[in-house]
């Protein structure tokens, strides 16, 4: 180092071998993206950050009317039917968005990468870091929600952080892995919607999963999204639906298996990405 400068070393396989420091080293850019993300996605909408609010609450009335109202699902729901929808859109929306950015964003960050080197994998986790946000902005919306219906959590709200980063587990794992294969094939984008499409039918958040017959609810729980699901209605709705040990057991398999796989087949293609991006 000479005047204050930092020296550039240019080294074979460097790159390879210091790979996760500079992901440490790069960490005010992953910060950079994440809120860039967040204020991009509301700058230029009509009513800006109160979409957030406004776009549960209408998920949260339609789901209520079709599941609870016209196939009149939990008509015996021990809590408010819109409590139980609720509780299970927060993960879900969180997810799902998530999701779909993390899956998106290598390519919507075309230029960044063809031009610059920093930990290509920082791209996949801002988008995800970007969905905690609004997911936390969602959280505070359940305080008046319950204070309208009258039911508080119980002390299982004390273990709704380890649901939280379970859930976080599986997005990172599922789009980092996505977003890589998304840049070789980009046909994967027009299949990212129909996945969250139906993956909100498949997955309990406009009812419960107690409403699955019993045979047929060992398939249900190889969805890892309902362990996750099932874990946030037990911690925010007082313990009233209890959670399958299948379902939970599923999604912390699914959380190991995505997180290693995606990063490993991440990190195997990443060097391509500047040449077919």
């Amino acid at each position: 180092m000479s005047g204050g400068v930092p020296e550039l070393v240019i080294e074979a396989g460097r790159a390879e071998r210091h790979y996760w420091r500079d992901l440490w080293r790069y960490r005010e850019l992953l910060y950079f993206l994440a809120w860039r993300d967040v204020k991009v996605r509301y700058k230029q909408t009509l009513i800006g950050v109160a979409w957030v609010v406004l776009r549960p609450l209408l998920i949260m009335a339609v789901l209520t009317v079709v599941f609870h109202h016209i196939a009149s699902l939990g008509k015996d729901s021990p809590v408010p039917y819109a409590l139980l929808v609720f509780t299970g859109l927060l993960p879900w929306q969180f997810f799902s968005a998530a999701f779909a950015d993390s899956g998106n964003s290598l390519v919507g960050n075309a230029q960044m990468i063809s031009k610059v080197y920093f930990p290509r994998i920082i791209i996949p986790i801002s988008s995800v870091l970007a969905g905690l946000v609004d997911f936390l902005v969602t959280l505070l919306l359940l305080i008046p929600l319950m204070a309208w219906f009258g039911h508080w959590p119980g002390w299982q709200m004390l273990l709704l952080p380890a649901f939280l980063i379970l859930g976080v587990l599986i997005t990172l794992g599922a789009g980092i892995g996505l977003a890589a294969l998304n840049v070789r094939y980009r046909d994967v984008r027009f299949v990212i919607p129909f996945v969250v499409q139906i993956g909100l039918y498949l997955s309990p958040v406009g009812f419960s999963a107690a409403e699955i017959p019993d045979k047929w609810r060992w398939l249900f729980d190889l969805n890892p999204i309902v362990g996750i699901i099932e874990g946030f209605r037990w911690c925010l709705l007082g313990g009233v639906y209890p959670i399958s040990g299948g379902a939970l057991l599923s999604s912390l398999m699914f959380a190991v298996v995505l997180l290693l796989f995606g990063i490993r087949y991440f990190r195997r293609v990443e060097k391509t990405f500047a040449d077919v991006i």
